[in-house]
């Protein structure tokens, strides 16, 4: 590399990285480990002197994670997370003890990927994964924290062997890079565990796939409903595992399924760390994660921002309006891609909103407001049903629309969830 060309990768912003990764590979993903293992070995952040976690799951990827980091950090530690998509900042997707990356750090990061790569093709979350390598190599970090971007055994963050692997809910979601089957999508979530390494699975039905998995790799392996579980009170929550329980837990704004999986991994931390309870409930009560039944008051009225985007999470977020009645009506933003389970997503929820305002997404993959009208048809709804060209738009005539008692919620996708998130930070 010429110094003319050191000066002209030194010299690109944020945004001129963003757009040239996004070119650097003619498929948007390409699985397989091959490429992005030999640039982490050409960095040297193929191994870690900390303990690190990856975590997978069709659903509540992000919620583990946001629980592992809250607890560790109150725990004392300084903790590195790698997570994704970003709702609204690029730099979501890479924090250091609770913090985003700078655009400096995130800049230089790049720079060394692309001297390091050569002729070697990254796709766009490829170069995200190693910036976070890279960026936590120099970090001085007491954990890592790696959620998978899609399935596991071929994700780019498996390029990392994990001491602890987290897996969540299985379900239906990517089938056409997963399978069709919860065995052949358990199988790719199964991969990012490691010979004798322990595995937490927050599924109450695993998939015989990840149980054969585990045995095939004399890997301890922690169910929920049977190594452990928890239980619901009126106002607390407990927890309890083969060899400690807790009780009048704070309740957390993530679902509780999610939580007792990640109180478990924390019990297995315990040979790296010291986790008090009084730490567990300080990361329980200040456990936060954007767009995960994100609840805003704004001028007296309730607005509930959710990125449920497939059937698992339609269900888990119908569970949750049914736990939180509303003594008023139900107004609904929806929006969502057009290569998701759109009919089995808005199935549950039906019976929970009074008023539908459904919304084209315009990315590539966006499906049109008419193709949410025509299945909630096809689910005999009867409410009313109004078409936007854009999320904002369905917001703003939804918002005016709210009387006393009334709540929001705005659903569907990551897309539809940033789109709102940008109109209210406007």
């Amino acid at each position: 590399m010429t110094i003319s060309d050191e000066l002209n990768l030194r010299a690109r912003t944020l945004s001129d990285w963003l757009t040239y990764i996004e070119t650097c590979h003619p498929s948007r993903i390409d699985l397989g480990l091959k490429c992005i293992s030999q640039v982490a070995q050409r960095l040297s952040v193929a191994n870690f002197n900390c303990p690190v976690l990856t975590v997978a799951g069709t659903n509540g990827k992000g919620s583990n994670v946001a629980l592992l980091a809250a607890i560790l950090t109150a725990a004392g530690y300084r903790v590195g997370t790698y997570t994704s998509p970003h709702l609204i900042r690029y730099q979501e997707r890479i924090q250091i003890a609770g913090h985003r990356i700078n655009d400096q750090d995130l800049c230089s990061a790049f720079e060394q990927i692309e001297k390091s790569r050569s002729d070697i093709p990254l796709t766009f979350f490829e170069f995200g994964t190693l910036a976070a390598l890279w960026t936590f190599k120099h970090a001085e970090l007491d954990v890592i924290i790696l959620e998978v971007g899609l399935g596991g055994r071929l994700d780019a963050v498996n390029c990392i062997d994990a001491d602890l692997s987290v897996i969540s809910m299985i379900d239906f979601d990517h089938m056409d890079w997963l399978g069709e089957t919860r065995e052949k999508i358990g199988f790719e979530k199964a991969g990012i565990m490691r010979p004798n390494r322990p595995c937490v699975c927050g599924d109450f039905d695993p998939p015989q796939s990840i149980l054969n998995m585990a045995q095939s790799l004399a890997c301890p392996l922690y169910r929920q409903g049977i190594e452990f579980d928890y239980k619901l009170q009126s106002q607390s929550w407990s927890w309890s595992s083969q060899q400690f329980s807790l009780s009048e837990l704070p309740l957390p704004n993530i679902d509780l399924q999610n939580a007792a999986t990640v109180l478990q991994a924390i019990e297995l931390l315990g040979d790296y760390f010291v986790i008090t309870p009084l730490a567990i409930q300080e990361g329980l009560k200040r456990v936060f994660i954007p767009g995960r039944f994100h609840r805003i008051e704004k001028n007296a009225r309730q607005i509930i921002i959710d990125v449920a985007h497939n059937p698992a999470g339609g269900e888990c977020l119908s569970k949750r309006l049914a736990n939180t009645p509303c003594l008023g009506n139900t107004y609904a933003v929806a929006g969502m891609l057009a290569d998701k389970d759109i009919l089995n997503t808005l199935r549950p929820l039906k019976h929970h909103v009074d008023h539908w305002y459904v919304c084209d997404l315009t990315e590539e993959r966006g499906a049109k407001a008419t193709k949410l009208k025509q299945s909630l048809l096809d689910l005999d709804v009867k409410q009313t049903i109004l078409e936007f060209s854009l999320p904002s738009l369905a917001f703003q005539q939804a918002y005016r629309k709210l009387q006393k008692n009334d709540r929001l919620l705005v659903f569907g996708s990551f897309h539809t969830a940033a789109a709102i998130y940008r109109y209210l930070e406007s």
